[in-house]
């Protein structure tokens, strides 16, 4: 039987995610094929040198992402792509660390014009006093920081602007994607801000459409954001 599974290296991290995360860079690399039954728990213990306990708790938690389904008398076999939950913070993480990330920016950012308009209008319309002033105050870092340009600086406060907007939706449903945006942005916006490139012109508007109430306004600013050229997609190296 196909065996992908080599045993961990040592780290600080807890035992059952370091395993977790050794078995689904090989689901989502490929290496382990969809609706391919992974090694039995005993072989996957020896490989690992890990105790059962450890081995059952990674299992259940790629279980929960979607990426392994186990049955009785007919082991635990890798679900097919359809079933992985790419709206899962941690899932995202182990996907950005495998590299050669360019088609997961470009879905990336496929998603965030699909939704990222909408959410802006909704801010305008739903946002709270409180929002509206955590939204104030990390825009005003944005305009001190494209001033005193910062890459990191920059990717933390993009990050927090629009977190905060989908956070003021008043829908729960938009609540995911502020955890995808924090897990994305890490990578994504290190690309789209190179070279200084802030878009911080767009961001007003957003801004002042969304402290306005003008959901319409705040629509098209986020709709001229993601269609600026400043949004570079990495290439493959």
């Amino acid at each position: 039987m196909h065996n992908p599974f080599i045993q961990i290296a040592g780290s600080k991290r807890s035992l059952h995610v370091q395993v977790a995360r050794e078995i689904a860079r090989k689901i989502l690399s490929g290496e382990a094929a969809q609706n391919e039954i992974i090694p039995s728990e005993m072989v996957l213990c020896q490989q690992f040198s890990v105790s059962r306990t450890a081995l059952r708790e990674a299992i259940k938690l790629l279980t929960s992402k979607g990426l392994l389904e186990s049955k009785p008398k007919v082991g635990t076999r890798v679900k097919s792509r359809d079933n992985w939950n790419f709206l899962d913070a941690q899932l995202l993480d182990w996907v950005i660390d495998l590299g050669d990330n360019a088609i997961v920016y470009q879905e990336f950012l496929a998603l965030r014009k699909a939704i990222e308009p909408e959410a802006a209008a909704l801010a305008a319309k739903n946002a709270t006093a409180q929002q509206r002033i955590l939204l104030s105050a990390t825009f005003q870092q944005m305009d001190y920081v494209s001033k005193n340009f910062d890459a990191a600086k920059w990717m933390e406060v993009d990050m927090e602007f629009h977190r905060l907007v989908f956070l003021s939706t008043g829908n729960s449903f938009y609540l995911p994607f502020a955890n995808v945006l924090c897990t994305m942005f890490k990578s994504f916006i290190s690309h789209s801000s190179e070279k200084g490139g802030t878009c911080i012109g767009e961001h007003r508007a957003i801004y002042s459409a969304i402290m306005a109430g003008d959901a319409e306004k705040a629509r098209e600013a986020n709709i001229t954001l993601l269609a600026n050229t400043n949004h570079r997609l990495p290439t493959s190296n």
